[in-house]
């Protein structure tokens, strides 16, 4: 495994600028599953980058 894979964040960044896929049915459970995927994400984010934060001070 090399480090530079290791910082890929291209696909995480796909996932939350993409847009809708017309030939795809939607219903509650897919968006709220989805929802719930962009939410625990960005959560991570915020909480690494007060992770590092605190670090560096």
């Amino acid at each position: 495994m090399n480090g530079k894979n290791l910082f890929d964040f291209g696909p995480v960044l796909g996932y939350y600028f993409r847009g809708k896929d017309p030939n795809r049915k939607t219903n509650f459970n897919m968006k709220t599953m989805h929802f719930i995927n962009k939410l625990s994400l960005a959560m991570f984010l915020v909480c690494l980058v007060v992770m590092l934060f605190r670090y560096v001070l």
